[in-house]
Parts: structure tokens; sequence; C-alpha cells
């Protein structure tokens, strides 16, 4: 499954028959490799045998997987892998699953490790209760040591447990950001322990940590007994010209030497950006390989349009444009995310921090210059999670679709859906909510945010891709010229409305059966009433969405018409509103006298075909087996 891949490779660990069945299909989901004793028999090829005791094998493979999955007795876990631990920063996530399957357990590097999101992640598969134990999880906040992952920031110095600690503690934390996105501060929870920017004069001893999110390398006091972290928001653009020939050694150490000058650090260099014609300059391109930075290069027409604070002559007869570095960095702070972008070049040199820096050595020469983006480079291709979250139920979800949900790093949804999916969410995750009627918008934001660098998981009721969002996602993707890769899309069906609806009446889909929504907004009224004139004209069984709202009051009226002409008054109808949800309300009724009861839009009405019928609270509709002749 995809939604596991940042754990990869994964091994998982079973000594007996039953927590070998109990691993063995969670293996297949995940593509983990399953290791039992040589007394067990194998069950396919996904299994292994381990020779000689499992505290030598797990030495053997410690190192070769980022994840393992133990069904044992937590303390025969502990001492297994005690000798092979090292630091948080490096170690593999461990998880437990409690041997009935009940509880799935995050043991070891919950944070870094990731073992807090997989433990949360295989209860979904195995439909059991995942324990968390750390602190910023019970307080719903997320972890400060991978709070910039997902916007593709770098860790910096400082007392990482010294922050982590106060922020377990309710202390006041004070978080000064001069770069990279603020979504994460719009999911806080209102009791967060965070203090955005400075203390009014005498309030510096109501500070008890601090976190410094800037492309500033900044220095912290020594013997200071105040803890403080820095991320590295990847926010830096270095535009590069050079003589050709220039070696990455020189390149190299200009970059280094210039950020060390202007106390920038090299953490948060987002890429290089240059002219063109350098696009195959040995040094330049064997930096950025090594350093796995992204390589932007412009046509000097482009880098033409720029204005710079240090025009040459010189450089525009050779090249064609008066700048290469201060440009190519200009634009490129302001371009490489083209999205959604402006496309105005106004004011963009204020985004210049350093002009122009020439460093020789020998016959060699690199200029260097360095602008900074509004938005950091996450550095991440992203994801669209198309999820059908099924009627409202969370037991009516599958595994697969609380999975893409609880992996996300954002969730876009109706603010209704987003409420019953709540129990789902993980500290951390970026929120939003978009009201009905803003389903476009909705779209275009899920978008947005995968074309930069983020899993989204867009939410639809019922099935994503039945009246729901996916078509609308994939149509935006078409109007930009979507490539079918960047964002990948995976979808999530869930139990649609009218399952859902015909599941709590009995059997009336049991035959042939349509669709059909009567809301007008998207479809002419007059395409609908040929729609139910060709549904109730050829005896399908009828669900109709979207029946009636504040300000569409007729459609219903017009529909029962249109079927009274062609089925019997007696036609049994089902209406179910909200179906497995806690205000549900089932009627059972029949074609002519439905418009005596409340329908709204929550409602789902079932209209039987000429043979369906009503049985002790049951609406059945035959398939024939009864008339069926060999």
């Amino acid at each position: 499954m995809t939604l596991f891949a940042a754990f990869k490779p994964i091994a998982a660990i079973a000594t007996t028959p039953q927590s070998t069945q109990l691993l063995h299909p969670l293996c297949q989901s995940l593509t983990a490799t399953l290791y039992v004793p040589e007394t067990l028999s194998l069950i396919d090829s996904t299994t292994c045998h381990y020779q000689g005791s499992l505290k030598n094998h797990l030495a053997t493979i410690w190192a070769e997987n980022r994840a393992f999955i133990f069904c044992l007795a937590t303390g025969a876990v502990i001492r297994l892998i005690a000798p092979l631990l090292e630091d948080k920063a490096s170690d593999p996530a461990i998880i437990v699953v409690e041997p009935t399957g009940q509880y799935v357990i995050s043991l070891c590097s919950g944070h870094q490790g990731g073992a807090d999101r997989l433990a949360q992640l295989i209860a979904q598969q195995l439909n059991a209760t995942p324990i968390i134990t750390g602190a910023s999880h019970s307080l719903n906040l997320p972890a400060i040591d991978i709070l910039g992952l997902p916007f593709g920031w770098r860790k910096g110095p400082g007392d990482w447990t010294g922050v982590s600690h106060a922020i377990a503690c309710q202390k006041r934390v004070q978080v000064i950001q001069e770069a990279g996105s603020k979504l994460w501060q719009d999911n806080l929870p209102q009791n967060h322990p965070f203090y955005f920017g400075f203390p009014e004069i005498g309030e510096n001893n109501l500070i008890e940590a601090r976190v410094w999110i800037s492309a500033t390398k900044r220095k912290f006091a020594e013997g200071s007994t105040l803890p403080k972290v820095q991320w590295y928001p990847r926010v830096l653009w270095v535009g590069i010209g050079c003589i050709r020939g220039t070696s990455q050694g020189l390149i190299e150490s200009a970059i280094e030497k210039i950020f060390q000058k202007y106390h920038l650090a090299t953490e948060a260099i987002a890429g290089i950006a240059t002219i063109d014609i350098k696009a195959d300059e040995v040094g330049i391109v064997e930096y950025c390989q090594e350093k796995q930075y992204p390589l932007l290069t412009y046509s000097s027409d482009v880098l033409n349009t720029i204005k710079v604070p240090n025009p040459s002559e010189v450089v525009k007869e050779e090249v064609g444009t008066p700048s290469v570095a201060e440009a190519a960095a200009i634009y490129g702070a302001n371009y490489w995310f083209n999205y959604g972008g402006s496309g105005d070049k106004v004011g963009l040199e204020k985004s210049l921090l350093v002009t122009k820096q020439v460093v020789k050595s020998d016959n060699e020469a690199v200029t260097v210059a360095i602008a900074q983006s509004q938005l950091e480079y996450t550095g991440k291709e992203g994801k669209i999670y198309l999820v059908g979250m099924g009627p409202g139920s969370l037991e009516q979800m599958t595994p697969a679709a609380k999975t893409a949900i609880n992996q996300a790093d954002a969730i876009i949804g109706y603010s209704l859906y987003l409420e019953l999916i709540q129990s789902l969410q993980s500290p951390g995750q970026i929120v939003e909510s978009l009201p009905i009627t803003k389903e476009k918008k909705r779209a275009q934001r899920a978008i947005y945010l995968a074309k930069w660098g983020l899993s989204v998981a867009v939410i639809s009721s019922g099935d994503c891709g039945i009246y729901g969002m996916a078509g609308l996602v994939l149509e935006e993707l078409k109007n930009i010229n979507w490539d079918g890769k960047n964002p990948s899309i995976e979808v999530f069906p869930g139990i649609t409305a009218l399952q859902a609806a015909a599941a709590r009446v009995g059997t009336p889909l049991m035959h042939d059966f349509c669709a059909i929504s009567l809301s007008d907004l998207l479809t002419p009224w007059d395409v609908i009433k040929k729609r139910l004139e060709a549904a109730a004209i050829g005896d399908f069984v009828t669900a109709l969405y979207n029946p009636r709202s504040q300000t569409r009051q007729n459609q219903i009226i017009e529909a029962q018409t249109i079927f009274l002409q062609h089925r019997n008054h007696q036609t049994p109808v089902a209406l179910v509103r909200c179906a497995y949800r806690q205000d549900e309300n089932i009627i059972l009724t029949n074609l002519q006298e439905m418009l005596e009861h409340k329908i709204d839009m929550l409602t789902t009405v079932l209209i039987g075909n000429s043979s369906t019928f009503l049985h002790q609270n049951w609406m059945i509709t035959p398939r024939g087996y009864n008339q069926f002749r060999r």
C-alpha cells in the first residue's frame, strides 16, 4: 500500500502460529517481510524463516529496515532491541501488536522514526486501538522535533529534549518564525503553550523555552539555561554565474563563505538558479547532485525581465542579459512554484537578500547572489487522496480510507464531514473547511497544496466518485495540463448513500437501479426531468439524491408526478435520512404518500420498481431467482 511507503522497508516478527496468522494479512497489505522461526511453516513467499536466536537475527536485519512490527510481549521486545538502539534520530520505528490484535503500541522512535504515526495506521488496518504515550500526542500538539517535516524544513541545533519537555509541561514556549509556512499555527488547539513573537518589556522571564524558525543561522549563547532549538525552512534560492569550467569545489566554498558572512544557514537553501546556457556546467551540476538541490535554469529573455541592483553591460554582451546571479536568484525565489502565481514582476527585487558576490581562484570565478522566497521548497512530490468516508459512521469506513485520512499532511472537506472524522485526525495535521457551494475552491486548494508537495486528503461523504469531489479534482487537474503523475492521485472508495440507505431498509437494489440527483445547480432541470422519465418508464429502482432544499421545493413534487404516471400508487418508497448516523431516521411509505413526510437534503429517496414489495418493515426487490429456469 503506497500509504506506508514512508516506513519501508518493514520487517514483522511472529513467533507463534496465532501471531503469524494475525500479522500475515497485515504484511501483505504493507508489503512487509514476515519473519517466523524454523519451527513454524511458511505461509507464502512473503514469509521467511530466521535461523538461530531471534536476538541474533534482529542484529543482522536491523540496519536494513526502517520499521519493525513485533507480535510479542512488550517486555520481551524491549530486551531484544535494547542492545541495538543508538539514537532516536536514526533508530527505526518499533511497533508492538498485542497478541490478540486489540492494541497497537508505539514503543520506540515515536516522533522522528514515525512509530506514533505507523501505530495509528496499523491500528486502522486491524481495527485496533493505538497506544501512543508521547506527551505532545496527548495534548493534541505537533511534536516539535518533527514539526517542519511536512514542509521540508531542516533541523538545526538546540536542546530538542529540553524544548519538548517544556511543551509537555505546558510551559510558555516562545516561537519566533521569520520564514516558512504558518499553516501549522492555524491548526493548534486553543490551549497550546506557544507564544508567538516577542514578549512585552518585563515578561521575558515568563518564557521557558524558545523555537526559532528562520533562514538565519542563530548562535545560541553558551551557558544559557533556556532550552532553544532552530528549524530552517528551505526558502533561500542561490543564483550562480561562473566562468566555464569553474570547479565544484570553488562553487561550494564560495557559497559557504558568503552564507557565513551574512549569517545565513546553508540548511535553508531551497535550490540553485542560473542561466540556461549553464545547465550543463559540470561544477554546478555536480554540486547540485551532491547536495540534492534542484537546479533551475532560465533563458536570457526571462532574466532580462528582472530588475536588479547591479546590472553589467559586459555580462549582457556575453550572455544576452545584464544579470545572471541576481536575476536568477530573484526569479527562482518568486517563480519556482508557478501554480497559482500572479505573474506580477513588480517589486521582486525586494526578495534579494545578498547582492552578487564574486569569488575568484586562479583561472576560476563564481558569482553568487541570494534571494528569499515567501514559500519554502518542500523537496517532495505531492499526493492527493480522494477519500469516500461512507455514510458517516466510522464503522462503515474502509481501513484504507481511515489510513489515508490519518496519513495525510492536510485534510480538506465540508465542515460536517470533518466533524464526523475528527477522531481519525492526527496532531499537527492541516485541516481546512470550505462550505457547500465552494467545492471548486476545495479542489483548487487541494491541488495547490499537493503541487507544493503536501499529501492532501479530500473528503467526500458516501463514495468520492459518486456525486463527490473526485471528479471535480480530476477536472481541475486537467485544466492545468496535469501530467497524470505529479501530484499523484489515489482514490479510496466508500459506501454510497444509496447503498447505506438500502442496507437500512432491506434489499431494494436487488435488480437494475439508477441514481438521479434532483439538484439543478449543476444540471438543467429539463435534463433531470428527461432522466426521471426514462427511469420511470424503464422500471428502474431509483435513488433520488438531493431531493429538496430550502430553496428547491418543487423538484421532488415533479419527480413524484412523473413516477406516478408510470408506477402503481402503492409502489414502496423508503425515505432514509442520515443513514448510520446518530440522527438517523427511516420511513417506509409508498409513492402516493411519500410527500406527507419530511424530505430534505440529507434524505435519500428509494423508489421501488414494479416488483418491489414490503414485508414486515423490510423493502424487498426480487432478483428473479424463483422464476429462473435452466
